[in-house]
């Protein structure tokens, strides 16, 4: 039997904390992508975002338990990016809201 999952791994897997992890999923993709366009080394990009070796490659690898979003979006601001977040306006139900990461 073939089973659909949501647009989420991190839901589909059960994780509690689904939405954060999918968000810095995003981000690491997006700091790897800048890292793999410029042909940097792990240690070039080290020092341009002022992170260990380990702890560039856990979140080059997908492991970013240790990194929170804020050091996320200054690896990005570092990367020569600029970061917007933008508030949407009230949807007008009890919904929670979501997180999501747009790359332009």
């Amino acid at each position: 039997m073939i089973e659909e999952g949501s647009t989420s791994v991190y839901t589909d897997l059960g994780f509690s904390n689904a939405d954060e992890m999918l968000v810095k999923a995003q981000l690491a993709t997006q700091i790897r992508n800048i890292i793999s366009a410029n042909q940097w080394t792990q240690t070039d990009a080290c020092k341009i975002l002022d992170l260990s070796q380990p702890k560039l490659s856990n979140l080059l690898n997908g492991k970013f338990r240790g990194i929170s979003e804020t050091k996320m979006l200054d690896c990005l601001t570092r990367l020569g990016r600029d970061v917007q977040i933008v508030i949407g306006s009230d949807r007008h139900t009890a919904a929670r809201g979501r997180v999501s990461v747009i790359a332009g």
